[in-house]
């Protein structure tokens, strides 16, 4: 099958997998580079930012233009490390097909399994490459059972591998019943052993059944000649494969080249035309009502910005994949995500850090478009009349916070310009100002993806910051009744000061401040008591314990007096700070803590260190369930024991656990942990000392 479009195949699969060198591969056999590069060299043509450079693992998906037999490909190598998962995401979204690579000695591993989740409710037509078959301990048979546990009989070999670890040599087309290898870097026929072909024959009875089952008229043909041509047989496989039933599994060694070639070839006939991927998407026109795409050169243009990235030269890319219709360089399209027009300058194919100008890019082309003014990742362009708009593609929730400070005074302009700019290109990052804490907060997928953060920050934008702990937003509040006195007098060589006043603090269940005025005969004058009332607000803000906002408290103005002369608001305000101080130190205060609800989704095998790990965090587990394999654990734990589960959790079960947290309330504090808050509080700022 001959296709003029291009083809997107977004490689994915578990960090270590060895997706870049198998783009590599393909770049080579393919003449699109003119040295081959490799990851351990930090050569890689495809992982070529210094951050991963220094890694040595892929951070950001890399993309690659190139003909495969005159065919136009562009393969998206996607990150396998949990923290770019976002990055995956958008590869996929972006893409006609998944190629899963798995290392044949370990299997898919957990970021290959939800790869494989994520490529199926994308519902992409999936590969899988069991890469590494030349490696000590090399299974082909093995590798694929975890897989087989979730495509059962889909999941067909298209190409079996001749051989395994250092007696690799070649692979079986199961189609074809032939066997390939290398010989002087050219690929040739070498002989298969029987029960090989044996193998390999059982297969193609079943892939021939699978194809004739497509369609009623191949199925008669099939059942009356108990055979079906070639054209009709990849005809009937590249349905199956389309339509989810049919998942090939091919056999290969990316750092030898063998099975690269067949495995290409085969997946360039099977794989769905761009159309079909474009006929799929639920896009919406002008009013918001839904449209069918036909994914045509000449229809209306719909195409969306999968990713944003900076090039030092160019400036801001935004890589889009055109769905249907044709972007053309120097035109005016319409961002239908933001009612606005935009100027398209020139179009690059890309090949790692290269860029080739094109003059125009039609259906299924991945292309970036330089200085984009107002188009943002996840966004459509299309016509002003048209209005097409597509879903973005989806976003992880970040699952760990830190605090970012600069390390020179006069940095925060800085630092705040550079993480605007860095999460346009990486839309699961979140920022925030934490008004309470007077932190800069930036949420992530773990501590890498935040750690590259700051790397980028300082190459990028020229500055230092620190990654911190945040700060956990405590609340004070009151255990019983208490009346304090106090008074404000001062005298001055002009008018003096002068604010005297009661206050009762009484702890509050039902709300979280409540003012009582309870003066009669005018001890305090009524102008003054917005004033004793601001005052106390003032100081609840600020803290008395340790610095942290009061809360849940009723205070009742009770009696004072005044100076017809002296007294003032400001000085009503001072006495009444300082009558709240008093009250409170003698009201049994306490220190309230954020508790959270916690979802915690793992394993059976690792049920029991979950609820351990919980245990040692003063959490509480309410429940449990099942969930299919997985167990589902429901607990309230204190947020100052979460900073870092998001990465403890990963470690803890290798990556298969995921959690969700959520505020739930505030609770009291275990006195011993509380007076480790306020002392060190007290240490910082001196609040509370008296």
């Amino acid at each position: 099958m001959t296709r003029s479009a291009p083809c997107n195949l977004a490689l994915v699969g578990h960090s270590g997998s060895g997706k870049t060198t198998l783009a590599e591969s393909v770049l080579a056999l393919a003449g699109a580079v003119g040295r081959r590069g490799r990851v351990e060299d930090g050569n890689a043509t495809l992982d070529f930012e210094p951050e991963e450079v220094q890694r040595k693992i892929s951070l950001f998906t890399g993309f690659a233009s190139l003909r495969w037999r005159d065919q136009p490909l562009t393969l998206l190598d996607a990150p396998g490390y949990f923290d770019f998962a976002a990055e995956m995401l958008a590869a996929l979204h972006g893409a006609d097909a998944a190629l899963l690579v798995i290392d044949a000695s370990s299997g898919p591993q957990v970021g290959g399994l939800q790869a494989w989740s994520r490529a199926g409710e994308a519902g992409l037509a999936r590969f899988v490459l069991v890469n590494k078959m030349d490696r000590e301990h090399a299974d082909f048979d093995g590798a694929l059972e975890p897989l087989r546990r979730l495509a059962g009989s889909r999941l067909v070999p298209l190409a079996l591998p001749v051989g395994a670890e250092a007696a690799f040599r070649g692979v079986l087309d199961v189609l074809a019943g032939k066997a390939w290898g290398r010989a002087g870097g050219r690929r040739v026929e070498i002989e298969a052993p029987a029960d090989l072909l044996e193998e390999a024959a059982g297969y193609r009875q079943q892939l021939l059944e699978l194809a004739a089952e497509q369609d009623e008229a191949t199925l008669e043909r099939y059942l009356e000649q108990g055979e079906l041509g070639p054209e009709e047989l990849e005809r009937g496989l590249a349905a199956a494969v389309r339509a989810g039933d049919l998942v090939p599994a091919l056999a290969l060694s990316a750092t030898g080249d063998l099975g690269v070639e067949e495995a290409l070839d085969l997946i360039l006939r099977l794989a769905p035309a761009p159309e079909a991927r474009c006929q799929a998407l639920r896009a919406t026109g002008a009013g918001g009502r839904p449209v069918a795409l036909d994914g045509g050169a000449e229809a209306p243009l719909c195409a969306q910005v999968i990713k944003t990235q900076t090039d030092p030269y160019v400036g801001r890319l935004s890589v889009l994949r055109v769905f249907q219709g044709t972007l053309r360089a120097d035109s005016q399209v319409w961002n239908s995500s933001r009612e606005a027009p935009e100027r398209v300058a020139q179009l690059f194919l890309m090949k790692g850090k290269e860029q080739q100008a094109v003059a125009a890019a039609g259906p299924g082309s991945v292309v970036a478009v330089a200085k984009l003014a107002v188009t943002q990742t996840g966004e459509t362009l299309s016509t002003a009349e048209a209005r097409l708009r597509l879903p973005p593609p989806p976003v992880p929730e970040p699952v760990f916070t830190v605090a970012v400070q600069p390390k020179a005074r006069g940095d925060e302009e800085k630092v705040s310009a550079g993480l605007a700019r860095l999460v346009e290109e990486d839309p699961s990052l979140r920022v925030q100002r934490n008004n309470e804490t007077h932190q800069l907060l930036v949420s992530g997928l773990g501590d890498v993806h935040l750690e590259v953060l700051r790397d980028r920050l300082r190459r990028k934008f020229q500055v230092e910051v620190e990654l911190v702990e945040p700060k956990v937003a405590f609340r004070e509040t009151i255990r019983r009744h208490a009346r304090a006195e106090g008074k404000h007098k001062k005298q001055t060589g002009g008018h003096g000061q002068y604010g005297h006043v009661f206050l009762q603090l009484d702890p509050l269940a039902e709300a979280e401040f409540e003012f009582v005025d309870k003066i009669f005969g005018g001890a305090v004058p009524r102008q003054y008591i917005p004033a004793v009332e601001k005052g106390v607000r003032e100081t609840m803000a600020e803290g008395v314990l340790a610095g942290y906002p009061v809360t849940h408290v009723r205070v009742t103005l009770d009696d004072g007096s005044y100076h017809p002369v002296d007294s003032s608001e400001m000085a009503f305000k001072i006495a009444a700070s300082l009558a709240f101080k008093k009250a409170f130190h003698e009201a049994d205060p306490v220190l309230l803590e954020p508790i959270d609800e916690v979802t915690v989704v793992v394993p059976e095998e690792y049920l029991g260190d979950v609820l351990g790990d919980l245990n040692r965090r003063r959490g509480r587990v309410l429940g449990m369930e099942r969930d299919g394999e997985q167990q589902v654990v429901h607990a309230e734990v204190p947020e100052t024991e979460m900073l870092r589960y998001a990465v403890d959790l990963r470690s803890m079960t290798r990556g298969w656990g995921r959690f969700h947290q959520s505020f739930a309330r505030y609770e009291e504090m275990p006195q011993p942990i509380a007076q480790q808050v306020i002392e060190r509080s007290r240490q910082l700022s001196g609040v509370g000392a008296e």
